[in-house]
């Protein structure tokens, strides 16, 4: 997912949507990789990287990869998708996961979302499953998190796969369960505009470990895990290498701190726009969110880009939120989807890293509010 441009000029004003923590070990894991010249996907910090992070999210397998992307076609490829298969969709996603689907042959089909929390709408998934639907792809958005235990009961009962895309989620819980480990796999991305992140990565989690072997075999070429060169099924090279996991350790060490900071900016977000006609996405009671990119809607007759160009005209950096994946020349099947099309019209992302001071976020509201007319 697009990260905000950080290369303004040394002392500007310019508050961006992210800018990434790196004030931990990062720097000195990087310089041991060079020392001991172990810079490519062999080395010690990809296997502590990957420990750090299963025992983090409490699953059993953690598979690092080279991004987020080619975590979910990796994940999609092991569970078997391909040519003649359906995969059940949120049409309101960032385009990697509905492109991933495309990749294996199978077949994208678009689901619409909930109005109040944005995601995957249960009721819509039962009505699009056929006798070709193969699996689900469950988008955990900006940190709130799927039904899940609706969504595992509709696969059970189909005998269906799940992959949850967490790119956006890591560190938000449904009563007390990590996401990624309610599905098949779970995959997450550590671009660097995520919570987390290696510049680019990504990790896929499971909990069968036949299953992980083999995402791990196939991770690497489809190379045997025992038997070296010999290759017995169709890989790929979707390896990390030591020096993203090394960053990505440093930052798993400070998760909690991390995203103790983005919870007290999403709260304070929250109370300061109170008063005003913007609606967040909501997060259901037994929910704990990473609260990853604060986003809102905007009322409907608001000029949303004319309203960013305004508040980038004064230094605050926005986003708007993803456009729908049927609205793409490529995915266009004559199917309207109105609350996914609403939100992607009306949805704005504001400043949300960690670094962001109080008085930070007491000025993007001021400049949103003056903008907006909301004052």
């Amino acid at each position: 997912m697009p990260i905000s441009n950080n290369s303004q000029n040394p002392g500007s004003s310019l508050i961006p949507v992210y800018r990434p923590d790196l004030s931990g070990n990062e720097k000195a894991y990087v310089i041991d990789c060079l020392d001991t010249e172990w810079i490519s996907s062999i080395g010690i910090y990809t296997e502590k990287f990957e420990s750090y992070f299963s025992n983090y999210v409490g699953c059993g397998h953690a598979i690092s990869v080279s991004n987020g992307t080619v975590a979910l076609h990796l994940a999609l490829h092991c569970l078997d998708i391909g040519p003649g298969d359906e995969v059940i969709v949120p049409t309101f996603t960032y385009i990697a996961s509905v492109n991933t689907i495309r990749q294996t042959g199978a077949t994208p089909v678009f689901v619409e979302c909930n109005l109040d929390d944005w995601l995957i709408d249960i009721a819509d998934v039962e009505r699009k499953i056929t006798s070709r639907t193969k699996a689900i792809v469950a988008v955990h958005l900006y940190g709130a998190v799927c039904d899940m235990l609706a969504l595992r009961r509709i696969a059970d009962a189909h005998r269906l796969s799940i992959v949850e895309d967490c790119a956006e989620a890591l560190g938000s819980t449904l009563d007390d369960q990590h996401v990624g480990t309610f599905g098949d796999v779970g995959t997450f991305s550590f671009f660097g505009n995520k919570t987390v992140t290696t510049g680019e990565g990504g990790m896929v989690i499971a909990n069968d470990k036949a299953l992980a072997d083999r995402l791990r075999k196939v991770k690497g070429q489809g190379q045997s895990l025992d038997r070296r060169y010999w290759h017995d099924e169709l890989g790929f090279n979707y390896r990390m290498t030591n020096i993203c996991a090394a960053i990505g350790l440093a930052q798993m060490e400070r998760i909690d701190a991390i995203l103790f900071r983005k919870r007290q900016i999403g709260a304070l977000y929250r109370q300061l726009l109170q008063d005003c006609p913007v609606h967040f996405q909501h997060i259901q009671d037994n929910v704990v969110s990473s609260d990853w990119l604060v986003s809102l809607l905007l009322p409907s007759k608001s000029d949303r880009d004319t309203l960013m160009k305004s508040m980038r005209n004064r230094n605050i950096d926005s986003r708007p939120v993803f456009y729908c994946a049927h609205q793409m020349p490529m995915y266009d099947c004559g199917l309207a989807y109105p609350v996914s099309e609403h939100i992607a019209k009306s949805g704005i992302s504001l400043p949300s890293y960690p670094a962001l001071s109080d008085d930070d976020v007491a000025k993007v509201v001021d400049v949103l509010k003056s903008c907006a007319g909301f004052q």
